[in-house]
């Protein structure tokens, strides 16, 4: 059966009452917000609904806060934020779980100069290499042209110190400026390949879906979509939760979909995908226009 076709989320309000709203792919694309996602958001609000944003962003929830205003995000938008970065922030600076306990304060920190506010309240001495260091925060690449064999060299070292990882964003690639730009993920994804030892945060595990539904206070779960652009980490995610979910074609999908602007949806490579991943959003959108 072809999976079904909304027209925007103004379709769907009627049936929730909380919309967790992935923000790269979804809302922006790094640079400006999508055509009609800030009349979509704000349709939400008027209609009386909880708008929660979660991001796979590799930062504090205060800094996405702030750099999505930046590029035209307001506050009075959504509700709250919650990101992978904060979340692998808190499990750092709380250490109330075995893996976090077991780890010492020199810090070898993989990421750009965008994330240096997640050092920022964190009790560790951060270290230029691996020989130095107790484990590897990874952020990402530091620069948005980097590829992943620039960084092989060092996590083979770092893989040979036998240095776990805390990877605060499982995105494979992001569309930054339309283009798909390296993540954390790929990053932790080869370290694992390594037989190095990877603690996630975010999308699609299940802790960051928790702090969500926390944020929102909608005690039954059928009253809430999640609304993304990516099965690996949006859909599987929403599944995993027990969440509705509906799939964005225009994100990280958008050239395999014909999701893009002026093109033609293909609903039956949307179908195919959506089958070969096992998962089940309740149907695609092309864009989040209301």
């Amino acid at each position: 059966m072809t999976v079904r076709l909304f027209r925007g989320i103004g379709e769907l309000a009627p049936r929730y009452d909380g919309f967790l709203l992935d923000l790269w792919g979804v809302v922006h694309d790094g640079v400006t917000p999508y055509p009609g996602a800030l009349a979509c958001m704000r349709g939400l609000m008027e209609a009386g609904k909880r708008v929660v944003l979660l991001s796979n962003a590799p930062r504090r929830s205060q800094d996405v806060a702030r750099r999505i205003a930046a590029i035209g995000v307001p506050e009075e938008l959504y509700h709250a934020v919650m990101s992978s970065g904060e979340e692998a922030w808190q499990h750092l600076c709380r250490r109330d779980e075995a893996f976090y306990a077991a780890l010492g304060r020199h810090c070898l920190h993989i990421g750009s100069e965008r994330d240096m506010e997640m050092r920022d309240g964190l009790d560790l001495d951060f270290v230029e290499g691996p020989e130095g260091a107790d484990f590897i925060l990874n952020t990402g690449p530091a620069d948005w042209d980097d590829r992943l064999e620039d960084y092989q060299p060092l996590l083979r070292q770092a893989r040979d110190c036998e240095l776990p990882m805390i990877c605060a964003n499982p995105d494979l690639v992001v569309m930054h400026g339309g283009r798909p730009t390296l993540c954390a993920g790929a990053l932790a994804q080869y370290y694992e390949e390594l037989g190095g030892r990877v603690r996630w945060h975010g999308k699609p595990y299940v802790s960051v879906y928790e702090s969500c539904l926390d944020l929102l206070g909608i005690a039954d779960k059928s009253r809430i979509l999640a609304v993304g652009d990516s099965l690996r980490t949006d859909i599987a995610g929403a599944n995993g939760v027990g969440l509705d979910s509906l799939l964005i074609a225009g994100g990280i999908h958008a050239e395999e979909f014909g999701g893009g602007v002026n093109q033609a949806l293909d609903l039956e490579r949307v179908t195919a995908a959506i089958a070969k991943s096992g998962y089940s959003p309740i149907g695609v959108a092309r864009a989040l226009t209301w």
